[in-house]
Order: C-alpha cells, then sequence, then structure tokens
C-alpha cells in the first residue's frame, strides 16, 4: 500500500472544504423533502445511481479510467456494505426525528473520524480532540434528554439511528483515506455507489413493497439535491482532498454544517428553534472548533 498522505490544509483545500460543509447542511433538509413521497432504501437507491452518474461523467471529463484492479474489490466490496448502512440508518432516521435535530446528531462523526484515524491511520489522538468530544456529545446528549423528557420516543429512536449513521460515517472517512491511497477518488466514489445499488435495491424490494410513492416538486428537488450536489459534486471534493489531507484536520470545516442544517430546516420545513436545540447546536459546534484549535496550537508548538 502506498503511503498514507497528510499534508497540511491550504487556503484552497480550506476553502472547498468549507463548501462542502455548506452544502452538506441541506443534506438533512433534502432528506427530509425525499421522505415525504420516497421510502428511506428506494431513495438511497435514487440519490446515488445520480451520484454515480455524476462522478462517470466527472471521470470521462478527467480522462480517468473507472476499471480497478482485481486486488482492491474486497475493499471496496467493504466499503459498499458500510455505506449501505450508514446511508439506511441516516435516511430511516431522519424519517423518525426532525431535520434540524438530524443535522445536529449526524455532526458527532468528525469525532468518530479522529478516532478510528487514531486507530487505523495512525493520526494521533490529542487532548484537543477528548475536549471536543466532551462539548459535542454533551450537545447530542442534550437532544437526547430532551427526547425523554417531553415523552417524544419517535424523536429518540430517529436521534439514536442518525447517531449510529454519525459513527460509521466517520469509519467510512478513514476507510476511503486508505482506499484512496491506491486508487483514483473517481474509482473509489463510483464503485462504492455503483455497489452499493443492489443492497438498497433488495431492501427497498423486501421491505417497502407496500410503500407508496409519490413525485411532487419538492420530493423531486430533495432527490436531485441529495445525489447531483451531495452524492456527486460534495463526494468527489471531499475524496480528493481525504487523498491528500488528514481526515481529523478536515473535520474543523464541519462546525458550519449543524448551522446551516438548524437555519434551513427552519427557513424551509417550519422546524421550532428550541432552546435545547440551539443549545446542542453551540455545544457541538463549540466542540469542533475546539478540537481543531487545540490540536493546532500543539501543532505550532511541537
Amino acid at each position: 500500500m502506498s503511503q498514507i498522505r497528510n499534508e497540511a490544509v491550504g487556503l484552497q483545500a480550506g476553502a472547498l472544504a468549507l463548501l462542502t460543509s455548506v452544502l452538506w447542511g441541506g443534506n438533512p433538509v433534502a432528506i427530509k423533502m425525499g421522505l415525504d413521497g420516497v421510502p428511506p432504501a428506494a431513495m438511497a437507491g435514487l440519490r446515488f445511481a445520480l451520484g454515480a452518474l455524476t462522478v462517470w461523467v466527472g471521470a470521462l471529463f478527467a480522462g480517468i479510467p473507472l476499471r480497478v484492479p482485481a486486488s482492491e474489490w474486497k475493499g471496496l466490496g467493504g466499503l459498499a456494505l458500510l455505506f449501505a448502512l450508514q446511508i439506511w440508518l441516516l435516511n430511516a432516521g431522519t424519517g423518525y426525528t426532525t431535520a434540524s435535530r438530524s443535522g445536529v446528531v449526524i455532526n458527532v462523526y468528525p469525532f468518530f473520524t479522529a478516532l478510528f484515524a487514531h486507530l487505523l491511520v495512525g493520526d494521533r489522538l490529542g487532548l484537543g480532540k477528548w475536549l471536543g468530544f466532551a462539548f459535542s456529545f454533551a450537545g447530542v446528549l442534550l437532544l437526547f434528554w430532551e427526547s425523554v423528557s417531553f415523552g417524544e420516543t419517535g424523536y429518540l429512536l430517529g436521534d439514536v439511528m442518525v447517531a449510529a449513521s454519525g459513527l460509521l460515517l466517520g469509519l467510512r472517512q478513514v476507510v476511503i483515506k486508505r482506499l484512496v491511497q491506491g486508487l483514483n477518488p473517481y474509482q473509489v466514489l463510483f464503485w462504492q455507489a455503483m455497489l452499493s445499488l443492489p443492497l438498497f435495491a433488495a431492501w427497498s424490494v423486501f421491505f417497502e413493497a407496500e410503500a407508496e410513492y409519490v413525485f411532487s416538486g419538492a420530493v423531486i428537488a430533495g432527490v436531485l439535491y441529495q445525489g447531483i450536489v451531495v452524492a456527486g459534486l460534495c463526494f468527489i471534493v471531499l475524496v480528493f482532498l481525504l487523498r491528500h489531507h488528514s481526515p481529523s484536520r478536515l473535520g474543523v470545516f464541519s462546525f458550519i454544517t449543524p448551522i446551516v442544517g438548524v437555519l434551513l430546516s427552519a427557513w424551509l420545513l417550519g422546524d421550532a428553534l428550541s432552546p435545547y436545540l440551539l443549545a446542542s447546536v453551540a455545544l457541538v459546534v463549540v466542540g469542533i472548533v475546539v478540537a481543531n484549535q487545540v490540536e493546532r496550537a500543539q501543532g505550532q508548538g511541537a
């Protein structure tokens, strides 16, 4: 395997990471809109069919062949299984909670990314990351407490499913980090999506056969945003960044994602901005920023 690269995040890479974080803030809103007409697994299939098409077009224009060596299929197959479970948990979990809560809870993933990076790629987990864990998990626990205290068991189930998706997303970032050392990012993204499509299709056939489909303008817009913007363009940019930079260093830019998600949820879906929700957003953002600022200060003082 090629040596794993962890270059410093410069201005251009930082700007791209920030842009993807902003666009990702709209993903829970798009999921919630799509779920009004399409069940979770079927929506994931539609999303990543569009994503695979977007990646294929990008690879075509870039002149990147999508054929991969036989030795890489085992890693790509494992990634597809992890990917399918993570996305299904996110979609189904968002259906049981609000878009704004989902947008906050999923953003525990930078800390799981840091933990798995520490264990799997030698990216040290220092004091700053532990402080960040404390703040951000306090924010997520605050949402869980709100669910329990007000008897909103549906919210609690959805929040737990989205948190599990965040854990798997953190692991997936590190798995991709390892895979793109030997493969082109376009290849990883294309086969991640293509290998997961039969899984989403089978799940939908067996468990969503009775679901009704309603393709309103809002539902179509939600699916297109998830497929082209997030699963296509954002994934391409992120995986190229992961090829050169540390997953945990890129995590600092995700501080904007829950803020964007909560604001868009309130604006487009009418989600209530409860004190619990606002406090949770603040704690998650503080956790992400503290983790990265402390680590950066320690790196400069070394």
